[in-house]
């Protein structure tokens, strides 16, 4: 298989940066879903995709998917939209094969291993389910799955949209209604603009504002170290935060210019005002912009694994104040530099190889029609007499096994196809149909127990071509006695003791014995 490296893009054949994709690393088992972050070309020659790794319902425990339901049963409760009661058991059952989990674990896998595009989108509550299943190759998430430690958390960046997160609003004052509510709850008031001050007056007052902040900052000694100059204190002092205090002393003091001033400069000293820029450390901000790297803008992970003694708030206040700064603007220069220089997409040629998981006829060449064989031809396969473990399909252009070899099962092309890509089957197992309507019957614990140890655990079952016989017999056996076993259990209680042997069941019985009484006895 050939590929290709370009920093253009023409079709979609090509692969590129926050492209999702389905990877190929098993030829039996479902693709792997995952979202391209970067294309490099490694010292042989080989492309390589590092990508974030979503993961399926069936790559987590039975613990977790509980806990998934759980999440999406809040979700519909809450939800205007089409809920999962008013689905058949089909829809239900090929819905939770468009469920993923995001995870934050990174890994690096051959750009040759792409075998096409798929579409990953957060849930949306406003959208009906059915959207997903009406889209090819379209999936949602909702959780966050962290394989490490095993655990499912909400999405902290989900879109707030839906009844949860409206407004609500009063209904409208008619002419003359007063208005019954407490305004000092709804909002507070802080500049009144119809102020007696011109506004070369309020101007003045703060250039004061900031000649006593840049005074304020020679006097402080940390501040004298963060910013040793006179220049770097002016401008720390002409921030947001001496203006806002300015502005605010004004207002509380009914625009009183020489009250003002004398608040400006209390008995103490001057009045110092820091925000976030000033009061964290080179070392507090490096941390910060290393996990910005890593985690992106979900600050609650920033707090947690890098700055655990800041608050969310100091963080995300931080966050805003340093994308103004110099800062910023060199690192976004050098990641514009560094993804110029990489590769933009790779072309991915149509993956032509045939899988190993196809069934052959015995010349070796895979079947046209592999349906129900008549009596004419008898192939060698054991395969090919039987229907799709799917869709119970008895014809198809092409075969494939599936599941565990001494089970025999195979899939038709369309439903190989879904098997790839979703990681299941189209046609819910006897199985799942109990799980999602159970009936009177299953609930009796004494007919669970006679049920198949294959329908129980969810295990592939051998089909037949009707759906009735999903479940794999059993080979049945008669255990019988004669004559001689019958009487000797009647005429050698004492010795033979069966109760006392049920409660043992693992120590032999002394058969030499038993014979011997039973032939004593006969004799007599």
């Amino acid at each position: 298989m050939h590929l290709f490296a370009s920093k253009c893009f023409h079709r979609d054949t090509h692969s590129r940066a926050q492209d999702y994709v389905y990877f190929e690393n098993s030829s039996s088992n479902p693709y792997l879903i995952r979202r391209i972050e970067e294309l490099n070309k490694t010292a042989t020659g080989n492309v390589e995709a590092k990508v974030v790794c979503f993961y399926r319902r069936r790559d987590i425990s039975n613990t977790l998917i509980m806990l998934a339901d759980k999440h999406a049963k809040e979700i519909e409760e809450e939800s205007e939209t089409t809920v999962e009661a008013d689905l058949t058991d089909k829809q239900k059952h090929q819905l939770k094969h468009r469920e993923l989990f995001l995870s934050r674990q990174y890994e690096s896998l051959p750009a040759t291993h792409i075998r096409g595009k798929c579409s990953v989108a957060l849930l949306n509550e406003t959208e009906s389910v059915l959207s997903y299943l009406d889209k090819e190759d379209t999936f949602f998430y909702s959780l966050v799955y962290d394989p490490s430690v095993k655990t499912l958390l909400a999405d902290k960046g989900e879109i707030r949209v839906g009844p949860r997160y409206q407004a609500d609003i009063p209904e409208m004052l008619l002419e003359g209604e007063s208005d019954e509510r407490e305004q000092s709850k709804l909002e507070v008031k802080v500049w009144d603009p119809d102020s007696p001050l011109t506004d070369r007056q309020i101007d003045q007052f703060l250039v004061v504002a900031r000649a006593v902040g840049t005074f304020a900052r020679a006097l402080d000694c940390s501040s004298s170290v963060r910013q040793p100059s006179l220049h770097m204190s002016a401008a720390a002092a002409s921030r947001d935060i001496t203006l806002f205090h300015a502005m605010d002393t004004l207002y509380r003091h009914s625009y009183d210019l020489s009250s003002a001033i004398s608040v400006l400069v209390p008995l103490g000293g001057p009045v110092l005002c820091r925000d976030e820029m000033e009061e964290w450390s080179a070392s507090e901000a490096s941390l910060f912009e290393e996990a910005l790297e890593k985690y992106g803008k979900d600050f609650n992970d920033i707090r947690q694994d890098f700055l655990p003694w800041k608050s969310l708030t100091s963080i995300i206040e931080y966050y805003y104040m340093w994308k103004t700064t110099d800062r910023y603007v060199q690192q976004k220069r050098l990641k514009a530099a560094e993804a110029e220089s990489k590769l933009k997409q790779v072309y991915i040629p149509t993956y032509s190889k045939p899988n190993p998981n196809q069934i052959s006829t015995s010349n070796g060449k895979p079947g046209a029609v592999n349906g129900a064989v008549g009596t004419t031809f008898q192939p060698q396969n054991p395969l090919l007499g039987r229907a799709c473990e799917s869709c119970y399909a008895t014809q198809s252009h092409q075969w494939y096994s599936w599941g565990p070899p001494n089970m025999q099962c195979r899939l038709c092309a369309t439903c190989w196809l879904y098997w790839k890509k979703y990681g299941g089957l189209k046609m819910p197992t006897q199985s799942e149909e109990e799980k999602l309507s159970p009936s009177p019957a299953a609930e009796d614990p004494r007919v669970r127990s006679h049920m198949s140890r294959q329908a129980m655990q969810g295990m592939p079952v051998r089909n037949t071509g009707s759906p009735k016989s999903a479940v794999k017999t059993r080979q049945a056996f008669f255990l019988h006695t004669t004559y001689f076993t019958k009487f000797a259990r009647q005429v050698c209680k004492n010795t033979l003791r069966l109760r006392q042997a049920a409660r043992r069941p693992f120590v032999p019985i002394n058969y030499a014995a038993i014979r011997a009484e039973c032939k004593m006895l006969l004799n007599s």
